[in-house]
């Protein structure tokens, strides 16, 4: 049997002017405000979210959770895995914008791993994620690094 996570948006007003909350069934979003402004016009987003910055959580969490499990796999166990995607978001020229590219970082502490075990592993998870292979539509690379 599969599992269904839930999330809802509520967006009011026009896509300029107007503004929504993000909700989720675990309350980690809780009427989380986003908006245009806050997508495209607050850079460090501390005023609320954007869709983007949950896509490079949503992948980040999931690409170190598979990495995690690709390790344990080979014998190993890291002592601290730190994921970040970072997401793309560039303006189409006929107007709007598209998510071009996702880039994976990842440093491990992973005792007894050789850089090319871990590089070689760390692969394995970027390609078979969930998430990464929901994502295939963009190009995702890969920057993994032994600490």
């Amino acid at each position: 049997m599969g599992l269904t996570r839930r999330s809802t948006a509520i967006w009011n007003g026009s896509g300029k002017e107007g503004n929504g909350t993000l909700t989720s069934t675990s309350g980690v979003l809780n009427n989380t405000p986003y908006s245009a402004g806050l997508r495209f016009g607050n850079e460090e987003g501390k005023a609320g979210t954007n869709p983007e910055e949950l896509i490079a959580a949503a992948h980040a969490g999931c690409f170190a959770m598979a990495l995690s499990f690709g390790l344990s796999g080979a014998g190993l166990t890291a002592d601290e895995l730190k994921a970040t995607a970072h997401v793309q978001l560039e303006p189409k020229p006929a107007g709007g914008f598209e998510i071009t590219g996702i880039m994976l970082e990842v440093v491990g502490k992973v005792p007894g791993a050789s850089a090319e075990q871990f590089q070689q592993i760390a692969n394995g998870a970027k390609d078979g994620c969930p998430v990464s292979t929901a994502l295939k539509a963009v190009p995702i690379t890969l920057q993994a690094t032994l600490a």
